[in-house]
């Protein structure tokens, strides 16, 4: 729109003639917003200013949308949940499902022995040790910037790891020298994998 108010009459006009039907969206959270006094005070003739913040969701925001209900249901069933412990990147986090997710059957397949393979944890185990500087994440070795046997010092560069287009410098972690360096430019890393150990 040419101003914010035939912006806003727009987005509320299209919203209200948008139809998803079968699943849960945030179109009624979109609705209701776009018709907030605090967010468009210019369609519902508040004379307070526009007041939204980056909290404003979590602090003021009254929420009376109803819960999504599937399509032949007068009302949402009842929330029931699973929780299971699972293992990612050797780390163990809870999750709560809801139930109608199968857990009952993933909780099977747990139960009847089904273990992830754990190729990284095993490259990572001689980083229990304090002297190993592991990579914190999978990446590509783009910058070697010791050698063999080099004096380091806490937070000098070791290597350069390229994660996700971007590039990450990796710094030795204590004062030493650089022991079993193994990276190599253009080297594929996975998380916990021993870079080199840094003996005192």
């Amino acid at each position: 729109g040419a101003t914010r108010q035939q912006a806003l009459q727009r987005a509320a006009r299209a919203l209200g003639e948008f139809t998803v039907e079968g699943m849960a969206t945030a179109i009624p959270f979109h609705r209701t917003v776009v018709t907030d006094p605090a967010f468009a005070p210019e369609l519902t003739g508040s004379a307070e200013p526009f007041t939204v913040h980056t909290r404003w969701i979590e602090t003021e925001f009254v929420n009376d949308l109803k819960p999504f209900a599937a399509p032949g249901t007068d009302e949402a069933e009842p929330d029931t949940r699973e929780t299971v412990v699972v293992e990612v990147g050797g780390k163990r986090l809870e999750v709560s499902l809801p139930s109608s997710l199968g857990m009952p059957l993933a909780r099977a397949a747990v139960a009847g022995g089904a273990k992830p393979k754990r190729k990284a944890a095993k490259k990572s185990g001689s980083a229990a040790s304090g002297d190993t500087l592991a990579s914190p994440m999978q990446g590509t070795i783009v910058k070697v910037a010791v050698e063999e046997g080099q004096q380091v010092a806490e937070g000098d560069l070791v290597v350069v790891l390229e994660a996700m287009k971007m590039e990450q410098p990796i710094t030795a972690h204590k004062n030493g020298t650089v022991v079993g360096l193994t990276a190599e430019v253009g080297a594929s890393v996975t998380a916990g994998a021993p870079i080199c150990d840094v003996k005192e």
